[in-house]
Formats: structure tokens, sequence, C-alpha cells
């Protein structure tokens, strides 16, 4: 019997919500679409969704977390599509985000750059 699998959403912890949140509004467009408050748990979850809704970012945070969350070294990283990637990386180095050059892999043209959201996670941005 095969299994149908579709991806749902991926997670990140946030140590600022409100500053997350607006980090993915501003700079990806991205929307929340729902939150959900667990005072019991102590932590509270957004989900937030691109524009023509095909992925689902879910924002953890977790009260009182006085540390940043460890990243980690395995380059792990969300990628992102832009019809524009040269207008996209001049707009996020106005809005003073860290940004990267643009780049590409071998010898291409420049296809890509990586955008640094507040908690630390790696954003590839691709020429789509």
């Amino acid at each position: 019997m095969d299994l149908n699998y579709e991806m749902a959403h991926s997670c990140i912890r946030v140590m600022d919500l409100e500053e997350s949140v607006e980090f993915y509004k501003n700079a990806l467009n991205f929307k929340e679409i729902s939150r959900s408050d667990f005072p019991e748990g102590e932590f509270t979850l957004v989900f937030m969704t691109d524009q023509d809704e095909n992925f689902e970012l879910e924002l953890t945070y977790n009260y009182d977390r006085e540390e940043p969350y460890t990243i980690g070294d395995g380059y792990s990283h969300l990628a992102v599509l832009v019809d524009d990637l040269e207008q996209a990386h001049q707009k996020h180095e106005e809005m003073g985000y860290e940004v990267t050059d643009l780049t590409g892999i071998g010898e291409s043209s420049s296809s890509f750059y990586f955008l640094t959201d507040p908690d630390g996670y790696d954003i590839e941005i691709i020429r789509g």
C-alpha cells in the first residue's frame, strides 16, 4: 500500500514573537493565519503562510525564555522563491536586514542570497 505524504509546515522557535511576526510580514509578505495561546504550557503558536498559501511556517514562542536557541551548524535553512531577485535583495538591504551578496552555484549567474531573521535563522531567497 502506497501512502501519500504532504508537507504541513516547518517550525522555528523564536525569542520575540511580535518581532518575528513583523519580520516575516515585512521581509517576505507572509501573513498570519492563526494564533493559539497555551498559558498552561507557557507557549504561543503562530502560523504564517506565503501569498499563495502553499507553505506554512509555525513560529513557536515559549514564555520567559532568556537564552537564544541554538541554531546549529548544519546549514539548515528555509527557502523562498521570488520573481525579482535583485529587487528583493535591494529591498532587504534598504530595510536594514542582514543579507549576503547575490551569488550562484558554480559559474552560473546570481541566483540566490541569504536573509537572516531576528533569531538567526537563514532564509535562502531564490530566483523563481
